[in-house]
């Protein structure tokens, strides 16, 4: 599936919505396709104690743009559930918002992968990272 979906249309089929935690947080989808995710995150309210950007923040955004990548290529025969994620956390963020990118490097049968960059308002890289999901059949976690 090449396409850009419309949001709205996605985050109708889904049980949540975007998830408790993802509103918590801010995150706003703004591109979505099996190949190419992105979102934004405010800093403010997503800190830690010296007023950073926790590193857990963005390690929240970059799993949610894998998985709903994944989610979209999986989609309708299978679920996407995260296996693995890693993060390098390269310059930090202390005001404005982050924009998360996440680019498929595999969109397989049972395993789905994405590159996460995720940047400042003046497109400094912040943080690197990547996600993999497995895809597994529904009926083996729905039902």
């Amino acid at each position: 599936m090449s396409d850009e979906l419309n949001i709205d249309d996605f985050l109708a089929q889904m049980p949540h919505g975007m998830g408790g935690l993802n509103e918590k947080m801010g995150i706003e989808l703004v591109e979505i396709s099996a190949e190419r995710v992105v979102a934004t995150m405010p800093v403010e309210g997503n800190t830690q104690p010296y007023g950073l950007l926790h590193g857990g923040a963005s390690v929240v955004l970059a799993e949610t743009l894998g998985s709903i990548g994944s989610a979209i290529h999986a989609h309708p025969d299978r679920l996407s559930v995260g296996i693995d994620i890693n993060a390098t956390h390269h310059r930090s963020a202390t005001s404005g918002v982050v924009t998360g990118t996440a680019t498929a490097i595999h969109l397989g049968r049972t395993s789905a992968s994405y590159d996460v960059v995720i940047t400042d308002e003046r497109g400094k890289r912040v943080c690197t990272s990547r996600i993999t999901c497995a895809l597994l059949p529904k009926e083996r976690l729905v039902g």
